[in-house]
């Protein structure tokens, strides 16, 4: 029975979830979730570092074998989705410098691998997270929720 530490991630720059977990044959287990928080006011640089140095000390405590990160999906947006790459590369970053693997899962995928249905809905996908980890509440706010259904993804699959 192979033991990992998951590490997943929801880029954002204003609020970047994050989620670890153990994983054990078919057992999971959370080890930490919440989010990264960076104020508006701050220059977007400086937010950009207060995520690196977040993100640094959380792969440094938790020492995960793999870092998940989920693939950016904007229609609308550009502007936004240019910040979330730069910091979705922030997270990449850290994850190289460590050493750690990095895979990519778009939404569709985690929403299949975690409920089986690739259009599920935000909720849905939130209360099956709070169900395979056996957590009394949905995690809050949302962004840690959806790093640890990104968690979870990489936990069904091979990489």
């Amino acid at each position: 029975m192979q033991e990992r530490i998951i590490l997943g991630i929801d880029p954002g720059f204003g609020r970047m979830g994050f989620g670890c977990i153990y994983v054990a044959g078919s057992t999971i287990a959370p080890i930490d979730y919440g989010v990264i928080s960076t104020p508006s006011k701050d220059a977007f640089e400086d937010r950009l570092l207060a995520i690196a140095t977040d993100l640094h000390a959380l792969m440094v405590q938790h020492k995960p074998h793999v870092v998940v990160i989920e693939k950016l999906y904007f229609a609308k947006n550009s502007t936004t989705a240019m910040k979330v790459a730069e910091a979705r590369g922030v997270a990449q970053l850290m994850a190289a410098q460590l050493n750690i693997p990095i895979v990519e899962f778009t939404p569709a995928q985690i929403k299949k691998a975690v409920t089986g249905d690739g259009k599920v809905g935000k909720v849905a996908l939130q209360k099956m997270v709070k169900q395979l980890l056996d957590l009394a509440t949905i995690p809050k706010p949302d962004d840690a929720a959806d790093a640890l259904a990104v968690a979870i993804t990489a936990s069904t699959k091979q990489w």
